[in-house]
Parts: structure tokens; sequence; C-alpha cells
């Protein structure tokens, strides 16, 4: 069994076989569920530099011995910041420790607020059998239909629908139906003002092209 918990924002961990954790921004996040201290990991992966994303990756992997995998210019500032194993890739597929990783493309930027540093991306985890998308911050494009016939069937996606900094609504919609997800979960929505979106609207566009699954911070969904 493979269970993803919601931890808040763009916050995740998947837990297996392995445990990772993608963007981490738990130190200073409303909507955070747990605390960096109470996390464990044996991978972080990092989508991009923004804080709200790269977050408490240096302080949990110092504590927890996580590899952090990132963008490889991220990767190479992140290891900057602090004494940890951190494993720098570009997009395309590979696999750390048993787990498969594709990393793919977003649309967005990334910066440390201040420089820009490497792209921004998405990842494709495979892990026990299941595969999960986590699309980072991103607006919708057609090469979304790529990733599901290259690595699917994707049993979770997990889209951002707040809108101002990524999709909204309707624009994560289309994305349910170019990846042909079994189940997704909308994430970085309601943290701040500027993204605030109604989730129950992005399951009525979503319809019965997939399973929406509204989690709060702290709930877990079985795959």
């Amino acid at each position: 069994m493979v269970k993803v918990k919601f931890l808040g924002h763009a916050a995740f961990l998947i837990e297996g076989s392995k445990k990772i954790l993608i963007d981490p921004f738990l130190s200073g996040n409303p909507q955070a569920a747990v605390k960096p201290e109470e996390v464990e990991a044996d991978l972080i992966l990092v989508t991009h530099a923004h804080g709200d994303h790269i977050g408490d990756a240096v302080e949990i992997a110092k504590r927890t011995g996580a590899k952090i995998v990132a963008m490889y210019d991220i990767a190479n500032y992140i290891s900057e910041q602090g004494n940890v194993e951190v494993i720098g890739m570009n997009y395309g597929p590979t696999e750390i420790d048993g787990v498969g990783i594709v990393q793919v493309p977003a649309w967005h930027s990334s910066s440390d607020g201040k420089y820009g540093i490497g792209n921004p991306c998405g990842y494709i985890v495979k892990l026990d059998g299941k595969t999960i998308y986590h699309a980072g911050d991103t607006f919708v494009f057609l090469d979304m239909g790529l990733f599901a016939e290259l690595y699917g069937p994707i049993d979770v996606a997990l889209l951002p629908i707040g809108g101002h900094f990524t999709m909204g609504p309707r624009e994560a919609a289309k994305a349910v139906e170019l990846l042909k997800p079994k189940k997704v979960v909308p994430m970085h929505y309601n943290t701040w003002p500027p993204i605030s979106a109604d989730p129950e609207e992005f399951k009525k566009l979503v319809g019965d092209k997939a399973e929406v699954v509204i989690l709060k911070p702290g709930e877990s969904l079985e795959l």
C-alpha cells in the first residue's frame, strides 16, 4: 500500500517502502499539518527554488539523512546551504534507491527571491507499483498528454488550482483531461488570498474524468 499525505500548500509525504517528501514548506506555512522536526523522509524532491516549495528541505535532510533531489542548478545551490547529500538531475527518468523518478517540465519560474536558479519541474514518482504525479507550480500545457502516454496510467495527480501563480480550477480540469489520472488531489490554494480557490468548483469541472479527492492538511489518500 502507498499512502499520499497532504501536509499543506504543495507539500506531500508519499509513504510506502520509502518515504518521499515533496516541496516541504512547513515553517511559515499557515496550512502546515506538521512541524519540520516531526517529518521523516528517505528522499526529498524539490520542484523549484521558491521559498514556499524548497521550504525546510535542507533542515529536514540534515536531521534525517534524506537525499535531496532537484534540478541540477538548484541542487548545486542547495549543496551550498549545508552538509547534505544532493542529487542533481534534469528532465528525464532515473532510479534512486529503488524509486523510479521522472523529472518533467513545469511552466513557472524559479528563484531564491533574488536570483533565478534552474528551471521549475514536476515529478512522476513510481513506488511499489503506484504512479504519482506532482505537478509543482505550473500552467496547463499539452505535453501533459505525453506524461500519460509515456508513464501512465497515473494513479493520482497532485495539481495546483489556486490561480494567480499557477493553474486555476478551469486549467487544472483541462490538465486532468490530458493526464487521465485515476484520482486527482488539488493543492496550492487558499494558503493566502491571491490563490483563493474553491476545490468543489474544480471537482465539478472535472466531472467523471477522474475521482477528485479533496484533502485537508494532515489527511491521507491510500492507493
